[in-house]
C-alpha cells in the first residue's frame, strides 16, 4: 500500500499534535535550578509552570482545549458568560491562536496543580487526568470552590481537592501560596440566571488570586483579574517581584481583558520589580500586540518614575529570576552553538 493510502486523518492528528510534542516536558524535567532563582515557563493563556531550586514544581491554570471549531452554531448559549457580559447573542470568533507546547499525558512530575477559577481555559480535564496517571498519588489539586466542584465532576477524588479563599496560605514543599482577591468581573456574572438588578456576592467562591512565594523570589499570579484599585492594597501588604496580568484587545461592547494602560497601573500599584502581560497570545479575538505597553512604558516612566519596567514573553519560553530580570523581550533559543565543530560539508568555503 502506498503511503498516501494508508495514511489518515486520525494518524496525522497523532502526528502533529501537541505541535510541540514532548520537548518542552524534557526542558522542564531537565532544568537544574540554581540556588536562589526560580525558573518559570508560560504555556499559553494564562498557564504557568514553576520549578524552584529545590525541585518543587507548581503548575497553575494548564489548559490544552481548543476554542471554537466549527461555524454551524450561530449563537453562544444562553447565559455564556460573554452573553452575559455583553448582551449579545452572535457566537464569538475566538480560535484558538497559540500552539499547544506541552504535552500533559507526558508529564512526569508536579507538586500541586492550581486553579485561578473555573473558565474552561483555566482548567484542564486532560492535564488533571494525567496527573491522577502518571504522578504521585498525593499531588492536590487547590483551587476556590467552584473550581473545585469542576475537578470533582471530571472524578479527581474528594480527598485530593483543596477548595481555598482569599486569606488562606497553603505550603507545598518549600514554597508558599498565598490566596488572594480576584478583580475577575467576567467570572462573577458567569452565572445560569437573570441575575439583572441582583448583587452578587460570590467573587471567592469563583475566582481567586495567588501569590506564590519561592525562597528566590515572589510572583504574582493574576488569573483573569481586571483592573482594580485594590492592587495598591496587594502591594502593600506584600513584596512582588513579578506581575502576571491578563491583556488583550477588547472588542467593543466588550470589557474582559486589562488594556495596556491598565497592565502599567497594575505594576505601578503592585510595586513590582517585572510585569509580564498573558492571555493576549491565546484567543484570536482578543489578540493584542504587547509592543503596545512597551511604547507605553517608555512614554510614561521616567515623568511616573517607574520602578518596574514590563517582559515581553513567548509561548512555550523560559525566565529564570533573577538571572533575567534585566530582559525587556524574549526570544526562543536559536541554536547552530556549535557551528564549526567540524568543517562543513560544502565543496568550497567561498560557498559559507
Amino acid at each position: 500500500m502506498s503511503k498516501v493510502e494508508e495514511l489518515t486523518r486520525e494518524k496525522w492528528v497523532l502526528g502533529a499534535f501537541p505541535e510541540w510534542g514532548t520537548w518542552l516536558n524534557e526542558e522542564i524535567d531537565n532544568e537544574v535550578v540554581q540556588p536562589g532563582t526560580f525558573a518559570m515557563w508560560w504555556i499559553g493563556c494564562t498557564g504557568m509552570w514553576f520549578k524552584t531550586e529545590n525541585g518543587t514544581n507548581i503548575a497553575i491554570d494548564l489548559w490544552f482545549g481548543n476554542g471554537k471549531r466549527t461555524q454551524k452554531n450561530k449563537e453562544m448559549a444562553p447565559f455564556h458568560q460573554m452573553r452575559n457580559m455583553t448582551g449579545g447573542r452572535n457566537t464569538q470568533p475566538n480560535l484558538r491562536a497559540a500552539p499547544i507546547v506541552y504535552d500533559p499525558f507526558a508529564v512526569t512530575k508536579v507538586d500541586a496543580v492550581l486553579s485561578t477559577h473555573y473558565h474552561n481555559d483555566h482548567i484542564d480535564p486532560f492535564f488533571a487526568a494525567a496527573v491522577m496517571q502518571n504522578c504521585a498519588d498525593d499531588v492536590p489539586f487547590i483551587g476556590p470552590k467552584e473550581s473545585v466542584e469542576k475537578w470533582l465532576s471530571y472524578g479527581v477524588p474528594g480527598d485530593r481537592c483543596r477548595v481555598v479563599k482569599p486569606g488562606d496560605v497553603v505550603k507545598v514543599k518549600d514554597c508558599e501560596i498565598v490566596v488572594l482577591d480576584s478583580f475577575d468581573r467576567t467570572c462573577l456574572v458567569t452565572v445560569e440566571e437573570d441575575v439583572r438588578g441582583v448583587c452578587p456576592n460570590d467573587m471567592d467562591e469563583k475566582a481567586v488570586n495567588y501569590l506564590i512565594k519561592t525562597p528566590a523570589g515572589n510572583v504574582y499570579h493574576s488569573g483573569d483579574s481586571h483592573y482594580s484599585t485594590y492592587y495598591a492594597k496587594h502591594g502593600k501588604d506584600y513584596d512582588i517581584d513579578i506581575a502576571l496580568g491578563s491583556y488583550g484587545e477588547n472588542p467593543a461592547g466588550c470589557q474582559d481583558k486589562m488594556t495596556s494602560v491598565d497592565i502599567l497601573r497594575m505594576a505601578e500599584a503592585l510595586r513590582c520589580k517585572v510585569v509580564i502581560p498573558f492571555h493576549y497570545d491565546v484567543w484570536t479575538n482578543f489578540k493584542a500586540d504587547p509592543q503596545e505597553i512597551m511604547l507605553l512604558y517608555n512614554y510614561k516612566k521616567h515623568v511616573l518614575d517607574y520602578r518596574f519596567h514590563p517582559f515581553i514573553w513567548d509561548v512555550g519560553g523560559k525566565y529564570v529570576w533573577p538571572l533575567d530580570r534585566d530582559k525587556l523581550q524574549y526570544h526562543y533559543r536559536r541554536g547552530f552553538e556549535d557551528c564549526f565543530t567540524e568543517e562543513p560539508n560544502v565543496p568550497f568555503r567561498s560557498i559559507l
